[in-house]
C-alpha cells in the first residue's frame, strides 16, 4: 500500500486546493446572498439579464470563463491594471487569482441554492416582524436569514465542491505553477502528462473523490432538512 502514500508535493496541492476553495466560498458568500435576494424578491429592469450573467459560467466552457478573467483581471486587464497600479494587487498567476476563478465558477450554484431558500420563506413572518417596528435590515437579519440558513450552508458546500474540482478556468487564468497555483485538479493533469505518473494521479483522484463526495452528501442532507422544513410549514 506504499503507493497510497502522498508526497510533499501532493500534500501541497491538496492544502492549496482547500485554501483556494475556502477563500473562494467565503469571499463570494456576501455577494451570493445579495444577488440571490435581488433575484428572489427584486422587481427591476434587467433582472433577467442579471440572472443570465450569474448563470453564464455554468453554460460557457470553463476555458472561456478563464480567458475572460484574464482579460479583465490580468496585469493589463481593465480591472487588473487598476488593482495592480493603485492597490498593488495582482491576481493573474497567483493563488488569489485561482480563488477568484473558483469563486466565479461556483457562484451560480451558491446563488441558486440561496435563492430557492429565500423563495420558500413565508412572507407573512417577515410582514409580522415589520408591523412590530422592525426595519427591513433587521427583519432580514433576525427573521429571513435564520430561515434560509440551511440553504445558505448548502450553497456554500456546493460552491466549495465546485471550487475543489475546478480546472479549466483556473489553469487558463493563473496557469499551473507548483506551490502557487497548482490545485488538486491541475496536479492530477500534470501527473497524466508524465511517464509513470499514473500512481500519483490515482492518489489525488481518490482524495478528490473523497472530498467531493463528502461535500455532496452534506449538501443532500441539508437539502433534505430544507424540504422537510418547507413541508411542515
Amino acid at each position: 500500500m506504499d503507493w497510497l502514500a502522498l508526497s510533499d508535493e501532493e500534500w501541497t496541492a491538496i492544502r492549496l486546493s482547500l485554501k483556494v476553495s475556502a477563500v473562494a466560498m467565503i469571499v463570494s458568500l456576501p455577494f451570493g446572498i445579495i444577488v440571490a435576494y435581488l433575484l428572489a424578491r427584486g422587481k427591476f429592469w434587467g433582472k433577467s439579464i442579471l440572472n443570465g450573467i450569474v448563470h453564464l459560467p455554468l453554460i460557457l466552457p470553463p476555458v472561456v470563463t478563464g480567458f475572460l478573467l484574464l482579460i479583465l483581471f490580468g496585469r493589463r486587464g481593465v480591472i487588473g491594471a487598476f488593482l495592480n497600479e493603485y492597490l498593488g494587487i495582482v491576481l493573474s498567476f497567483r493563488w488569489t487569482g485561482a480563488a477568484l476563478a473558483c469563486g466565479v465558477m461556483g457562484f451560480p450554484l451558491m446563488v441558486r441554492s440561496i435563492r430557492l431558500s429565500i423563495e420558500s420563506v413565508d412572507r407573512k413572518l417577515e410582514e409580522a416582524a415589520g408591523t412590530l417596528g422592525a426595519g427591513p435590515a433587521w427583519v432580514f437579519m433576525t427573521v429571513t436569514l435564520p430561515l434560509i440558513l440551511p440553504g445558505v450552508i448548502a450553497g456554500m458546500i456546493l460552491a466549495f465542491a465546485k471550487a475543489m474540482g475546478e480546472f479549466g478556468a483556473t489553469i487558463t487564468f493563473v496557469s499551473n505553477i507548483p506551490g502557487e497555483t497548482q490545485t488538486l485538479s491541475a496536479a492530477i493533469y500534470t501527473f497524466t502528462q508524465v511517464p509513470g505518473g499514473d500512481a500519483g494521479a490515482m492518489r489525488l483522484t481518490l482524495v478528490a473523490i473523497a472530498i467531493s463526495f463528502a461535500a455532496l452528501l452534506a449538501s443532500e442532507f441539508l437539502a433534505y432538512l430544507i424540504g422537510k422544513r418547507v413541508h411542515i410549514e
